[in-house]
């Protein structure tokens, strides 16, 4: 048999790169006309970083502002929600909003942060919490007391209610901070109002870093993978993301 000639395989790897080359052309022009048509047309929108094409055919995803919608491939409808995976009710949604707004974890505010050691401490995590916000309370009570073996950093950010930088404030000031959290947020037991002479700094540097970061919705937890979950999660999967495995 006889063998194909090396100019054969050299104009195959040609034609095939050719074609690469063009599908990478025409899907960065179809990402440009949505960039464009969408700043245009939304007077208010931040500034799109990120245009790719979602699981669903002919969907792109858009990130801007820290937050995912998704476009049509011309930009002339736009849809906001979550989009779920049906086999096995995965939230695609806020899978990607987690790697989109990682936060590498040296990164994190952790020398403003209460923190709360357990067992040996040697897994981290960091929760960024209001003391007035439900889910934060949940997360104390069905997950935090779960764990084993974790340093968990709460980031205080006073933005709930009007009370809400009373609260964190008497918090950070109470001789123990990580007990006075714990009493609070399990058991509605807040400590002594704190003296007019304490006044913590690390209030308005949480908003400001929060506020940067995109970081709006309470409690939003993040991993020494950099991965960030906005959600009050079990312990089960809180343990599976201290492993690094999601």
């Amino acid at each position: 048999m006889k063998r194909p000639s090396p100019v054969f395989f050299s104009s195959r790897f040609t034609a095939l790169a050719t074609l690469l080359l063009a599908l990478v052309s025409s899907a960065q022009a179809q990402e440009d006309v949505i960039r464009q048509v969408l700043s245009e047309r939304l007077k208010n929108l931040p500034e799109i970083t990120s245009v790719m094409p979602s699981p669903i055919p002919g969907l792109y995803e858009v990130v801007a502002g820290g937050e995912i919608f998704y476009s049509d491939a011309d930009g002339s409808h736009i849809v906001q929600g979550a989009m779920i995976q049906t086999r096995n009710l995965r939230n695609i949604t806020q899978e990607r909003l987690g790697l989109v707004n990682a936060i590498p974890f040296d990164q994190l505010p952790i020398q403003n942060a209460i923190v709360t050691r357990i067992g040996s401490g040697a897994r981290k995590m960091v929760v960024f919490a209001d003391p007035n916000c439900g889910y934060c309370k949940q997360l104390v009570r069905n997950t935090q007391s779960k764990l084993k073996d974790v340093t968990i950093y709460t980031v205080v950010i006073a933005i709930l209610a009007p009370d809400s930088r009373t609260k964190a404030r008497d918090i950070l000031c109470a001789s123990d901070p990580s007990a006075a959290w714990t009493a609070w947020m399990d058991a509605g037991v807040l400590p002594p109002a704190a003296p007019s002479a304490c006044t913590p700094k690390a209030l308005d540097e949480n908003i400001a870093y929060a506020t940067a970061k995109h970081v709006f919705a309470t409690p939003t937890l993040f991993f020494t993978t950099g991965r960030r979950v906005a959600a009050a999660i079990g312990a089960e999967q809180a343990e599976v993301l201290l492993t690094g495995k999601l």
